[in-house]
């Protein structure tokens, strides 16, 4: 079957929602790839026209012709929908049921998962449908995750909503106009062309110029509502740069504070391991440093020799027997610490030889009882006894 209007319309008047008769309209419409254009517009005159059901079923079948397409990096058709897809969902998805409104919208989930359009396409697809749930009252989240899809969208922000939403529909018919306008400026002006008649030639210069008006208009309008949009961003843009200043010095502020708390403590730390007392006052940075006081000089120690002791003067004690006066051991001390040859030990020797033995009294208030005069054992005859020591033996004796 030839490309012609009437085919197109009727190919579209018989689809019908099955797999196989979408598919099969598809791959009719891909084959005539080079009436894309007109396609499309007979496409979207066919939406317009049709009920609820038949909407979808051609929603479904511009999902499938498009998503073909990509596969097959092919840009006819992607290029032809761009500018009429998002009111034409729109079209189909004002006054529907719920359920296609739901079939409505996973489709253009679809889109958006698998990039079928480039991003502002998408954007004024989601944009078209949240503004028709919002004037309905049924406002629903946003579809993949759109910056527009939201109805909770920040104070802050509001502002740019609307510049955006018109740089995203005016770019729509600026692509549309500036592609034509190229092409259209390549076939006339393009050296090496075939020019045709004088009379004809002079026509085709006027149509460009019309073209290339429209484009310059069209490019004009976007750059207006991109410039409204610039000027959004830097408005908000100094609000936080300004913001973002006083933030830092509020950061500084609190790094330098939390430094001070965390000295103070290291300080209070080290006063408690000193065992300073409570009652005396921390030391404070605000001093300035001074130095530390010197420290006094060593004491002079003298050297561990002790010093010559003086005698004692003995208290006389309890008196003795005479026979216990004579038998008391007349021992030197320097008999006594004679074996010392270590040094400390002759130390101690040479204090211990200024005491003396002590005297015993000898006024004989208690004797002994000596049983028939024998006061002293038989020494063996007078050998080894001293002189003085038997005479005072002898008159002890004439005295009892």
């Amino acid at each position: 079957m030839s490309y012609t209007d009437d085919a197109v319309l009727a190919k579209l008047s018989a689809l019908v929602e099955t797999q196989d008769s979408i598919v099969t309209v598809a791959q009719w419409i891909m084959f005539h790839r080079r009436f894309a254009d007109r396609t499309v517009q007979l496409w979207l005159q066919r939406l317009k026209d049709s009920s609820s059901h038949k909407r979808l079923n051609l929603i479904y079948l511009a999902n499938e012709v498009n998503q073909q397409s990509k596969a097959r990096h092919k840009g006819d058709f992607l290029v032809a929908f761009s500018p009429f897809i998002a009111e034409a969902v729109a079209t189909a998805y004002k006054g529907a049921p719920a359920d296609v409104q739901q079939r409505i919208r996973r489709v253009v989930d679809v889109w958006r998962e698998r990039a079928v359009f480039e991003e502002p396409i998408q954007t004024a697809v989601e944009t078209r449908i949240n503004e028709l749930d919002k004037a309905r009252g049924t406002s629903k989240p946003g579809l993949g995750g759109s910056i527009f899809g939201s109805s909770s969208i920040p104070a802050e922000l509001a502002p740019l909503t609307t510049p955006q939403q018109n740089v995203t529909k005016l770019l729509l018919n600026t692509k549309t106009t500036v592609s034509s306008a190229n092409q259209e400026f390549d076939k006339l002006m393009t050296p090496g062309n075939t020019i045709p008649s004088a009379p004809v030639y002079a026509a085709r210069l006027s149509g460009l110029l019309k073209t290339l008006a429209q484009a310059e208009g069209a490019v004009d309008q976007c750059v207006k509502a991109r410039r409204e949009l610039v000027a959004a961003l830097q408005k908000i843009l100094d609000t936080n740069r300004t913001a973002l200043i006083s933030e830092e010095d509020q950061l500084e502020t609190f790094v330098t504070r939390r430094t001070q708390v965390e000295e103070k403590k290291t300080e209070v730390e080290r006063a408690i391991m000193a065992g300073l007392p409570n009652d005396e006052p921390y030391p404070s940075n605000s001093i300035p440093h001074e130095q530390p006081a010197p420290e006094p000089d060593r004491p002079e120690v003298e050297e561990l020799t002790p010093p010559p002791m003086e005698p004692e003067v003995s208290q006389p004690s309890e008196p003795l027997d005479k026979a216990e006066q004579n038998w008391a051991p007349n021992v030197t001390q320097e008999a006594t610490f004679q074996q010392a040859t270590a040094p400390g030990i002759e130390m101690l020797s040479s204090i211990a030889a200024q005491y003396r033995s002590v005297p015993t009294s000898t006024n004989g208030a208690k004797k002994r009882r000596l049983d028939d005069g024998n006061d002293f054992p038989d020494l063996g005859g007078d050998d080894g006894i001293d002189a003085d020591v038997a005479e005072m033996l002898r008159r002890d004796s004439s005295g009892s």
